[in-house]
């Protein structure tokens, strides 16, 4: 059984494509579109794997668009616990111009689950027994926004680790029960706090307040191409992500939860794991569409990044 398991409530199939430049009222010639398999938890579930490990994915999926869903998850081996729901699962949409090299990013919205669809996610997280839960992605209608905050209080019963990446409305009742780790970037930190925008030099004694007062024992704040900061009771690390030609941002963040959370099940440090967890979000832009990361790019950034940080001590 793995030692990580996922979940995800507004699962989504991205498709991406490209056009030779966007223009408004003209019929735009698209490149074949990619189909993609996407949704926080599951992006997570599936870097976890494209860097070795073994990660299960719980979430709902309904109608054809679901079944596609289900498809696409089976062709990349991956293991995954659903549930069938009465509405269709989202399709979002990808396409870059490649006149700006610019990316847009169409979200749709997600079908309304019923409380026994979301319900029945619970059960199965609550029949699994991998040590690191991974709750990510944004909550559909129906979806009460304390769900995160339940499974807190199932994994700490069962003495389980919760990592949240979500919504600031998710995250906040997650905070007020407790939970392992949280990643959010520096917005969504400033919202969490009450602030309207938090400096560099602010993010540690927030991190820390956050901590202090047992809401959390680690948080990792993305910075964008700057990097990210870890900040835990004990240690602050701060890692600039190494320079890149982005082809696509999307699934970065979920990859650095992967990379994060796979390493520390393995046993290694938070520094190590945090330097791999970079490695893994900036291998994932270098990729079209949710193609997320490559173990081989991993591997080469992990090297550079561990290099470029002894050369500094």
């Amino acid at each position: 059984m793995p030692d990580i398991i996922t979940i995800t409530f507004n699962p989504c199939i991205d498709k991406s494509t490209t056009v030779s430049a966007l223009k408004a009222d003209r019929k735009l010639r698209c490149t074949s579109p990619v189909f993609e398999p996407g949704g926080g938890g599951i992006n997570v579930a599936r870097a976890i794997k494209k860097i070795g490990g073994e990660a299960i994915a719980i979430y709902p999926s309904g109608g054809y668009s679901g079944k596609f869903l289900n498809f696409l998850l089976e062709e990349e081996n991956l293991s995954v616990l659903t549930v069938e729901t009465k509405h269709h699962t989202r399709e979002n949409m990808i396409v870059l111009d490649k006149a700006t090299n610019q990316q847009y990013r169409f979200d749709m919205p997600g079908p309304d689950l019923f409380k026994k669809e979301w319900q029945e996610c619970l059960y199965k997280l609550q029949e699994n027994d991998s040590e690191f839960i991974v709750a990510s992605g944004s909550l559909p209608p129906g979806v009460p926004p304390d769900i995160f905050a339940r499974i807190s209080k199932m994994a700490k019963k069962a003495k389980r680790k919760l990592i949240v990446d979500s919504t600031e409305e998710a995250l906040k009742p997650a905070l007020e029960e407790g939970v392992y780790m949280i990643k959010p970037n520096i917005r969504e930190l400033s919202g969490l706090l009450g602030k309207k925008e938090l400096q560099v030099n602010e993010i540690k004694p927030a991190a820390k307040d956050l901590i202090n007062s047992g809401k959390c024992e680690i948080v990792v704040v993305s910075l964008g191409p700057l990097g990210a900061m870890l900040v835990s009771k004990k240690d602050v690390f701060k890692i600039a992500a190494p320079a890149v030609k982005i082809k696509s941002t999307v699934g970065a963040g979920d990859s650095m939860v992967a990379g994060i959370v796979f390493y520390i099940s393995k046993g290694k440090n938070l520094y190590e794991a945090f330097q791999y967890g970079i490695a893994c979000g900036t291998a994932a832009t270098l990729n079209n569409g949710t193609g997320l990361c490559k173990k081989k790019d991993v591997e080469r950034l992990f090297d550079q990044i561990k290099k470029e940080e002894t050369d500094l001590q």
